[in-house]
């Protein structure tokens, strides 16, 4: 079982996120953390548990005293060895705070950066101190091995060549796990209607080149890059549709083939109203959820697991054979995967999952 936490305070909100955020004020954290701790007692069964991450938002963004009763609260859960990931600003960076992270039993870090050019990080609106990234990303290795950091791209106005920059930089942090993000547009932000896409063959080059620059690390997921041995464990759960719990405002759940969405309400989530969203997965529905999300892998969907959890040849399936038939998947004998020339196009693959007949 894997659990994310969300912790949605922050100092500032970017001009891109979607997420379920506020800005911090102390005075919501109490009655936040109170309600967090009463939504993961009445909820969690008790399973063993093999990754956490705290996420946001801007977990960070907490006081020392804030993040002590938020990992007193992840004592709850049963856990030994566990992959503990908590994000983090990279301006929040501080020995105080990787001193308290390591004791807590943090393994890995994901530090938000997404550009060292000022220009894109305007856009951002990111208030990334550029000459004490390096710095800060170099005392976190003192403390954490395993570290991420994600990127952004696709900005409007960004050049191949402000992108090759930026790749460099990020480069020569020499961490383990680099997250790539292509600028989404969301409704509900402040980009929203106020600027378009790059151009699509722009983007299309910007991604070949992210791959080609970091070919020295394993391209394991379509937006995921990792040293040996330094795949995200908690992010393969949701890749491999299996089951984990959200907690805190604006998270989700999968359990029992149940999807359950928390309400962005700070006000009823305080109130211990959590559940927005319940809905009850047909098998059609989890079938296209297993494709739609184990194809986003570049090894694709192992054959033998399909089976075994499914009872269901994957090679049987009408929409997977005619899609090898047109060498849209790949079927390698162990796995069934989209051929890598093909990724960046994946989603022209992917639909034609959607409304399938599994039964």
């Amino acid at each position: 079982m894997s659990i994310y936490i969300h912790i949605p305070f922050c100092k500032s909100i970017c001009s891109y996120c979607d997420f379920a955020k506020l800005y911090y004020d102390c005075h919501w954290i109490n009655d936040y953390l109170d309600s967090l701790e009463y939504e993961i007692k009445t909820n969690y069964k008790g399973e063993e548990v093999n990754t956490v991450y705290v996420g946001g938002g801007t977990p960070s963004s907490l006081s020392k005293n804030e993040l002590k009763r938020l990992f007193e609260i992840i004592k709850i859960f049963n856990y030994k060895d566990i992959e503990f990931t908590f994000e983090c600003n990279v301006n929040d960076i501080t020995e105080e705070l990787l001193t308290l992270l390591k004791e807590s039993g943090v393994n890995r870090l994901s530090i938000g950066i997404e550009s060292f050019n000022p220009k894109i990080l305007k856009f951002l609106n990111r208030d990334n101190n550029i000459d004490d990234i390096i710095k800060r990303v170099d005392v976190a290795k003192k403390y954490f091995t395993n570290i991420n950091v994600d990127l952004m791209y696709a900005i409007p106005g960004e050049t191949l060549k402000d992108l090759e920059n930026d790749i460099d930089k990020f480069l020569s942090l020499d961490v383990p796990h680099i997250s790539t993000y292509s600028l989404i547009i969301e409704p509900h932000t402040a980009l929203y209607n106020k600027v378009d896409y790059i151009d699509s063959d722009l983007d299309r080059e910007m991604y070949d080149l992210i791959i080609k620059k970091l070919s020295k690390y394993n391209h394991y997921e379509i937006s995921n890059f990792a040293k040996p041995e330094f795949k995200s464990r908690h992010n393969l759960v949701y890749w491999n549709n299996e089951q984990y719990y959200g907690f805190g405002l604006g998270a989700s759940s999968y359990i029992d083939n149940i999807r359950y969405s928390n309400t962005r309400n700070i006000t009823d989530y305080i109130k211990h109203n959590y559940i927005f969203e319940k809905e009850v997965l047909s098998k059609n529905e989890i079938m296209e959820n297993a494709f739609i999300l184990g194809l986003r892998k570049l090894n694709g969907i192992n054959k033998k697991e399909f089976y075994e959890r499914y009872n269901l040849d994957i090679t049987s399936i009408d929409i997977v054979k005619k899609l090898i038939g047109e060498n849209k998947l790949i079927d390698d004998g162990e796995f069934i995967k989209i051929r890598n020339d093909l990724i960046y196009i994946e989603n022209s693959i992917l639909i034609e999952f959607m409304g399938g007949n599994y039964e």
